[in-house]
């Protein structure tokens, strides 16, 4: 049942978490859907995704008790998926996970078949969105940019979220429809 994973990827600015905010918007309270938590080294912050804020040292125990199935390392954060976010998948239902491209190669062999969706933006899109963000000096932003360059994962689907989020997620849900086994 692992490809019912949805491995949702791209680089910092193009969208990747508005986009999925927008299926599950679309999407609505599906039984048949999962959308796994993340647990990040990051406080919570209104606007940011919903995910389980620890610090490093709390990462880090979890680690160690082997709580989760996915984990990695961005940007200075650690990022992971717990165990109790990717069982659905035995009870054949999907679950979405927003990934890291850094990760897909781990991930893909730790949950074979699993269906990769890279979201993307134009690197003069990625530069306007991450100033606007305002987290990371200039230096940085173009850092991202040149690193983005030169990562462009292997997916099942792409999507350019140039446009509007709308755009996009409907190219992506749609292709997410044309999957068997997805709900109408």
């Amino acid at each position: 049942m692992s490809r019912r994973l949805v491995y949702v990827v791209g680089p910092s600015g193009a969208g990747k978490d508005s986009v999925l905010g927008w299926m599950r918007q679309r999407l609505g309270a599906e039984p048949a859907i999962h959308w796994a938590r993340r647990t990040i080294t990051r406080p919570e912050n209104p606007g940011d995704e919903l995910h389980e804020a620890v610090n490093e040292g709390q990462f880090l125990t979890l680690r160690k008790q082997a709580a989760f199935a996915l984990e990695w390392q961005a940007n200075g954060l650690h990022y992971g998926i717990r165990h109790s976010e990717t069982a659905p998948l035995e009870h054949g239902n999907w679950v979405i996970v927003n990934g890291s491209r850094g990760h897909l190669d781990v991930a893909r062999s730790c949950f074979a078949g699993l269906t990769v969706v890279h979201v993307s933006a134009s690197p003069d899109t990625l530069r306007q969105r991450l100033i606007a963000r305002g987290r990371e000096s200039l230096v940085s932003v173009e850092e991202r940019i040149a690193r983005n360059a030169r990562l462009s994962p292997s997916a099942d689907f792409h999507v350019l979220n140039d446009g509007t989020l709308e755009n996009a997620g409907r190219q992506v849900l749609n292709h997410l429809q044309t999957l068997h086994g997805w709900p109408a």
